[in-house]
């Protein structure tokens, strides 16, 4: 096989996108949503993995968080990943990290990218179902299970635990 035909080969692959998060809380255990200005629904700090510089899922997470609230902290443990089938999109592949526990000063330091986000509020796990749609909900629960188990990374299939 040549190069060029190695080339061909590669760029004809399916495509799929990959998306890194963080999970912050406070001292009482609420998770910090952002809500975006561009879909329904609130969400993780968090985005698509800059690939094509070489972003690792690790650092995009980080990198997002920097970008959408403005607290750049190293990600701890993969908590989660989750394959979400595409309909009118690619697949993605979806690494949530655990953020850490946020003090007071970290909580008054957020503040929102506003080209992308109109706000963000810490919310109490219960209430996490009213907040995050579809597959997001289950991947946050599930790492919140990893979180309060200390087990490993759960592996999800559309939000559904595998295995």
């Amino acid at each position: 096989m040549t190069t060029n035909d190695y080339a061909a080969y590669i760029a004809g692959l399916p495509k799929v996108l990959a998306g890194a998060a963080c999970i912050f809380r406070d001292a009482r255990g609420r998770v910090l949503l952002v809500e975006p200005n561009y879909r329904e629904g609130w969400a993780l700090p968090g985005g698509t993995i800059e690939s094509a510089d070489g972003e690792t899922p690790r650092q995009g997470a980080r990198r997002e968080s920097a970008e959408e609230i403005g607290l750049d902290l190293e990600p701890g443990r993969l908590l989660a990943v989750d394959w979400t089938r595409g309909t009118a999109r690619p697949p993605i592949v979806a690494y949530v990290y655990d953020g850490g526990v946020l003090d007071e000063e970290q909580l008054k330091a957020v503040r929102v990218q506003e080209e992308e986000l109109l706000s963000w509020k810490l919310v109490e796990p219960a209430e996490l179902g009213n907040h995050l749609l579809g597959a997001l909900h289950s991947r946050v629960r599930a790492a919140l299970d990893v979180l309060e188990s200390g087990a490993g990374t759960a592996e999800l299939e559309d939000g559904t635990p595998v295995a």
